[in-house]
């Protein structure tokens, strides 16, 4: 049976190198999802696209043969991701636009071309998040965080949560700080921070 582990970086950089601690760790990156906001456009696709290919470690023809791994392109660093997936950017509800890879950024892209509605926070508590550190998760990825999400056998959950929470965020903290400046619940009709919100949001929190 698997779990789910989720872990909220305010630095890229920290969720990067988590990705990379789970590919050594042995974690099936099929497993592994990365979301990201991108509202100050840190990461830009080609001209014209919204949907960009991961860049291939090892692509052989299509004629019957198989991508073996992909990683996010330069643009992004070296962040492992899912052979022969995508870095999507999506425009989510409450949270602006977000960079995503992997499994979840699959579900939550779905919702959105299926006119589902529940977002981000839809995708996770449907994952089997609690909604109470779900509207914490979103909210951090609002304010520019980055969201990593893993699947992980039961019995292999204590070992990969310690690993995953190495510079992650303490939610029930965070979820104080933001309670104290009058936050109540995530609000997927809120705008969408600004550019200069998300930089100032990063200042805040960096360590």
């Amino acid at each position: 049976m698997l779990t789910i582990v989720c872990r909220l970086y305010d630095a890229y950089a920290d969720a990067s190198r988590v990705i990379l601690l789970l590919e050594v760790a042995s974690v099936p990156l099929s497993d592994v999802s990365l979301i990201s906001n991108n509202c100050d456009t840190w990461y830009r696709g080609p001209a014209g696209s919204n949907v960009v290919p991961l860049r291939k470690q090892d692509q052989r023809s299509s004629s019957g043969r198989k991508i073996e791994g992909a990683a996010i392109g330069a643009a992004i660093g070296a962040t492992a991701a899912t052979a022969a997936s995508l870095v999507t950017i999506l425009a989510v509800p409450g949270v602006g636009p977000v960079v995503g890879a992997g499994w979840l950024a699959t579900m939550l892209g779905g919702m959105a071309v299926g006119g589902a509605t529940g977002g981000l926070l839809g995708a996770l508590t449907n994952a089997g998040i609690n909604e109470e550190d779900a509207q914490v998760l979103v909210e951090g990825v609002r304010r520019g965080g980055t969201l990593v999400t893993t699947r992980v056998p039961q019995r292999d959950a204590p070992r990969i949560e310690a690993l995953m929470s190495r510079n992650g965020v303490d939610l029930r903290e965070r979820s104080e700080i933001y309670r104290k400046a009058g936050w109540l619940a995530f609000d997927p009709n809120a705008p969408p921070y600004t550019a200069d919100q998300v930089r100032c949001e990063r200042a805040l929190h960096a360590r």
